[in-house]
């Protein structure tokens, strides 16, 4: 994969435009191509199944466009879909849960309370209850 490849951001709607935006800020080198989904949101009241086929459909978008990485920047699709599509494809699939899981590390062992904001679909994920 040629350096010069765009680095794919998605998100079920608008809302990960400010992922994107940071990602620019901390990588202005890198082409961003960002992909919001607002025909099928929100993805908060659709099945994993679903949820997962819209990640691929996308994911695969990307792909075809000869992307070197993708950010999932929905939490919800991180929930449902992050595990699958880092099997299926050979390119870097980077979710949203590193920042939660972060924010749930930094009492060095204490117990910290962190509010979230979440889809259902998210929340029932086991994914989410394992950080």
């Amino acid at each position: 994969m040629a350096s010069s490849a765009a680095i794919g951001v998605f998100d079920s709607g608008l809302g990960g435009i400010s992922v994107a935006r940071q990602l620019h800020a901390a990588l202005p080198h890198e082409r961003i191509i960002y992909f919001g989904d607002s025909a099928n949101a929100p993805y908060g009241i659709k099945t994993p199944e679903e949820v997962k086929k819209l990640s691929f459909a996308i994911v695969e978008h990307f792909v075809r466009l000869n992307v070197k990485a993708v950010v999932i920047a929905c939490n919800t699709a991180t929930s449902a879909a992050v595990n699958d599509l880092r099997a299926h494809y050979n390119i870097p699939i980077i979710g949203m849960e590193p920042a939660l899981k972060l924010a749930c590390d930094l009492g060095k062992g204490e117990p910290q309370r962190v509010i979230v904001a979440a889809t259902p679909l998210t929340l029932r994920e086991r994914k989410f209850a394992d950080l």
